[in-house]
């Protein structure tokens, strides 16, 4: 993989390392690109600068996806629920027994809490979670007729779902846009001064006006996927990304390519963390 993300990203030219400060890779109305100093980005040219690095992310991340597995809109909420403090992997370990025990929302609103706690225990916090489980089956049952609605109203109100689960949900269960704004969003979201919001709610918004409202889905995925094998939070590997010369935090990681390079994360090492 290393290999093949390495013939895919251009070297960083010479123009573009800079020593960015903490406060000037948080102002989206900057730029400095291409060189140390700092100069007003207008929004035009911010515009432009999300849209190329969504189609740059597209060609790096041509398969990206939801990496839950699911088969259903209720079969994917409730992966989402599992995956609260939890890795993908151990939810998608988890999830087959589940959906095989519980197939609609009737089944999940007349569980026995302790079989429910019992087969979602390795996902952690599995008694709260299996709370939610339950009364989620109940109230789809109740008010939705055992059916996940398709509107993000309606579907904030149920048991433990927020606001970004239900774009999850949206987005990937119902092919109805919506911006997923996880840590991984939210952090390369402000890097790439698009934002300087720490609420997700306004980083959603801030996003949403800078790229077209269709493309909110797969961007999610895009930037999710590229802040779990590249723009890590600790040390980003600056010097292997491929939308680097796009990003005005360029350098807070390593620059050097090959140490760069080492910091990329196999699949495995992603599906693990």
């Amino acid at each position: 993989m290393l290999a093949t993300y390495a013939r895919s990203v251009s070297p960083v030219s010479p123009v573009s390392p800079v020593s960015p400060s903490p406060r000037a890779s948080r102002l989206p109305a900057r730029s400095r690109l291409g060189g140390g100093s700092v100069a007003v980005e207008t929004r035009l040219a911010l515009v432009r600068r999300a849209r190329r690095v969504l189609r740059e992310l597209g060609l790096l991340y041509p398969d990206a996806h939801c990496e839950l597995n699911f088969r259903s809109p209720l079969e994917l909420v409730v992966a989402t629920v599992l995956s609260a403090q939890c890795t993908d992997r151990r939810v998608n370990e988890v999830t087959p027994a589940v959906f095989a025990r519980y197939r609609t929302a009737a089944d999940y609103a007349a569980a026995d809490r302790t079989e429910l706690e019992e087969l979602i225990r390795p996902t952690g916090f599995f008694r709260a979670k299996t709370n939610n489980l339950i009364r989620l089956g109940q109230q789809l049952c109740e008010r939705f007729d055992g059916e996940v609605p398709g509107r993000l109203e309606d579907l904030v109100t149920l048991p433990g779902i927020g606001r970004k689960t239900a774009n999850v949900v949206l987005g990937d269960a119902f092919a109805v846009p919506g911006l997923t704004v996880d840590t991984h969003f939210g952090r390369l979201a402000r890097r790439l001064g698009w934002t300087t919001a720490d609420d997700p709610l306004r980083v959603e918004q801030d996003v949403l006006g800078l790229i077209p409202y269709r493309d909110a889905t797969v961007l999610s995925h895009r930037v999710i996927w590229h802040g779990r094998r590249v723009c890590h939070a600790r040390r980003p590997a600056c010097g292997a990304c491929a939308i680097a010369r796009f990003c005005p935090s360029y350098g807070v990681g390593p620059t050097d390519p090959e140490v760069a390079l080492r910091l990329v994360k196999t699949p495995e090492q992603v599906t693990a963390s």
